[in-house]
């Protein structure tokens, strides 16, 4: 009897990606297993797909093995702000490590293709700019973000083993600063604490002299990214970077939030954290080339919809 849809399972499904994932596996015709123990995912995130035949979710951490049916894996569980992966920076780096030797373990069984869901955070304080795939980092091994940093580079290099040693087919995407509905209220990131800082009338909080810049990319472009990747032929495994290679300082996004939310919100300046990175944009060529995807959507357009959602939010 021919099986009608692929099963697939996302690993941190009811996160503010792994909700946004999901919802597009569906819509393309998947089957979808949301695997989350809901440290830093919501179930209000994947409230809306609740309804659909087609969802299910199992609360679960993949710091133990995970014994389901599956055509794909998609591994994104790991909490991704320094407030929360600093809260318990020993499971964070078990997550990431435990966690890619588990979904590994199970592909490997399955013998189905696994992507996982690396960072930018892979390069540290980069030396060179923009970063490319070659590029090795400059990461601090024993400092406070290293649980995080140190856990995702551990994570692609048993990645890649599992390749070489066991032929496993894998997909490396390292995502950088991504941003939209969904997002944790109070997870520290930048756009997040921004809008929420501008919305409730507070001063917005810049860490340094706002010089430092990122790029930020949104969160419907980033899934259309990772789906892309996964669809790649075998030859393919990653890493490739996946964001938005448009560059702005910390000024610059405060300015804007605080014009299209319409607040008079102040800026305050803050010292600048330890190990904090003074500048991150991807280099995009091996996205394009491979994937024939680039970012469509402009930061404007996107906080505009970030803000609605997170008024809506505190509103409710």
């Amino acid at each position: 009897m021919k099986k009608l849809r692929d099963q697939v399972v996302v690993t941190g499904g009811a996160g503010f990606i792994g909700s946004h994932l999901c919802r597009k596996l569906l819509d393309q015709g998947k089957s979808v297993i949301c695997i989350d123990n809901y440290f830093t995912g919501s179930r209000e995130n994947i409230l809306p797909l609740l309804e659909n035949p087609f969802f299910e979710t199992l609360r679960h951490d993949v710091c133990m093995q995970l014994y389901v049916e599956a055509d794909a894996i998609y591994n994104l569980a790991c909490p991704a702000s320094p407030i929360h992966y600093q809260t318990d920076p020993v499971q964070t780096t078990k997550t990431s490590v435990h966690g890619a030797i588990n979904m590994l373990g199970l592909a490997k069984r399955l013998g189905v293709k696994i992507f996982q869901a690396s960072t930018s955070e892979v390069y540290g304080d980069p030396e060179i700019h923009p970063q490319t795939e070659e590029y090795w980092g400059n990461v601090n091994p024993i400092g406070p973000r290293s649980c995080y940093d140190e856990g995702k580079r551990c994570a692609e290099t048993l990645f890649f083993d599992y390749h070489r040693q066991h032929k496993l087919r894998i997909k490396v995407g390292r995502i950088f600063n991504t941003y939209g509905p969904n997002m944790h209220p109070n997870d520290g990131r930048v756009v997040s604490n921004f809008i929420v800082q501008a919305l409730e009338g507070r001063p917005l909080t810049i860490y340094g002299d706002g010089t430092q810049t990122r790029s930020f990319c949104y969160v419907d472009d980033l899934v259309e990214a990772i789906t892309r990747l996964m669809d790649t032929d075998d030859s393919v495994t990653g890493p490739i970077n996946l964001g938005n290679d448009g560059e702005f300082t910390m000024l610059e996004l405060a300015e804007k939030v605080i014009a299209l939310s319409g607040s008079s919100s102040k800026i305050e300046f803050r010292p600048l954290p330890q190990d904090d990175p003074m500048q991150r944009r991807p280099d995009l060529t091996k996205a394009r080339d491979t994937l024939g995807w680039q970012p469509k959507v402009k930061l404007d357009d996107g906080l505009k919809e970030t803000i609605a959602y997170f008024k809506k939010l505190l509103h409710s």
